[in-house]
């Protein structure tokens, strides 16, 4: 076992056979590397693993690869006992206590099951036994840049793997979108469009008239482009879709190439908003206000609700006269204690915008029916919202 100095280009240090090794540390959830490490093989039990894990001693793995995956689901089972079983559970005195302690959790877990390591060769083949090829999974998720600079070889979480090619056969066989008849395929690190009452919204909602006559709208933190997409296809003649995150660009890009939608659709890389003012402005900002844990929770969670504010705030200044923003938000921070509805529509207010009406859906994703969740009550109450705003 061994220290590790952490820096901008991170390297997990162990020892393994008397020897001081070191390697690139690759971690797309932004975690440090473990600064203990220990050797471990087929003979490893679960138990033992699970221990060392919670002790924050990561396993670098030496044996079959089939093995590291029946051991991370061994020990997934043992992170999803029950907490009674383990520890006393804490009582949540209010839904955001239960929200936070949830996170907390949540956070923890990941943390532990994360110390499973597998190594990669620099072309991000795995050098073990019945490992299977990941070389295109980890070139998509990497970016172009992998693919024409061989880079070095690198540790890894197993999980972190599993997450990396459960992203990858979603980008391959994309996501069905009812409202365009098509599939759109999200990359890696992007929010896949899978609860599909949001984009039911934005494709029955009254379009303003103004959309008649000059007819461009603004779709603000694209994404996957899938709200381009439908109004693209509802058929405004001129979308601007914005993102700053490089894999949402590249993503929203592909999608329209694929949905022969370039023409009308343009991505461009800005803070909110482009240039001018338009007859429809569209925002789905991430709708929980708290701190992401990782760079991939940004579509979710908007510290502060900076990118909510933010949008309103320049809201005003991008309209048309006569023009709409349309603000598609959940009301799940409401019913979990973390913004009201008083201080929503005082940001609204306050940013000199007026509510010309509201068109509310239920969702219907599994968690609503889960009463094992401990958000259930807040998640079997949410509502998710089309805001219809315009200048006072």
């Amino acid at each position: 076992m061994s220290d590790l100095s952490v820096n901008s280009d991170p390297i997990i240090r162990w020892n393994e056979a008397g020897e001081e090794k070191s390697a690139r540390w690759r971690s797309e959830s932004g975690t440090p590397p473990p600064k203990r490490v220990v050797i471990a093989d087929d003979r490893m039990t679960a138990d033992a693993a699970y221990h060392l894990a919670c002790e924050g001693t990561a396993l670098l793995w030496r044996g079959d690869f089939q093995n590291a995956r029946q051991l991370l689901q061994a020990m997934t089972r043992r992170a999803n006992e029950k907490p009674g079983v383990r520890k006393k559970k804490k009582i949540a005195a209010t839904p955001a206590e239960a929200f936070h302690l949830h996170r907390l959790a949540q956070s923890q877990r990941a943390r532990t099951l994360g110390m499973l390591l597998i190594p990669f060769n620099a072309d991000h083949s795995i050098p073990l036994r019945r490992a299977p090829d990941v070389r295109q999974a980890c070139t998509d998720a990497y970016g172009p840049e992998a693919k024409d600079t061989p880079t070095e070889p690198y540790i890894a979480s197993l999980r972190g793997l599993q997450g990396l090619i459960g992203a990858y056969e979603w980008r391959k066989n994309g996501v069905e979108i009812g409202a365009l008849g098509a599939r759109i395929h999200p990359h890696y690190g992007v929010f896949a469009p899978i609860r599909g009452e949001y984009i039911g919204l934005v494709n029955e909602a009254p379009l303003p008239e103004l959309a008649e006559t000059k007819s461009l709208a603004f779709d603000i933190g694209t994404g996957t482009g899938v709200l381009a997409a439908v109004l693209a296809r509802r058929g405004i003649k001129r979308i601007v879709a914005t993102d700053q995150d490089p894999r949402a660009l590249a993503c929203a890009r592909e999608n329209m190439t694929r949905l022969g939608l370039t023409a009308q659709v343009a991505v461009v890389q800005a803070d909110l908003f482009p240039e001018g003012r338009a007859a429809l402005v569209v925002c789905n900002p991430p709708w929980v206000p708290a701190r992401p844990s990782s760079p991939l929770e940004h579509a979710v969670f908007d510290p502060e609700s900076r990118m909510l504010l933010g949008f309103l705030n320049g809201l005003a200044a991008h309209l048309e006269i006569g023009g709409e923003g349309w603000l598609i938000l959940s009301d799940l921070a409401e019913h979990l204690g973390l913004r009201t509805r008083a201080e929503l529509l005082a940001a609204i207010d306050v940013a000199g915008l007026k509510v010309l009406g509201k068109i509310d859906v239920k969702p219907h994703h599994p968690r609503v029916s889960d009463t094992s969740d401990p958000l259930h009550a807040a998640r079997a109450a949410e509502l998710t919202s089309l805001w219809r705003l315009a200048s006072k």
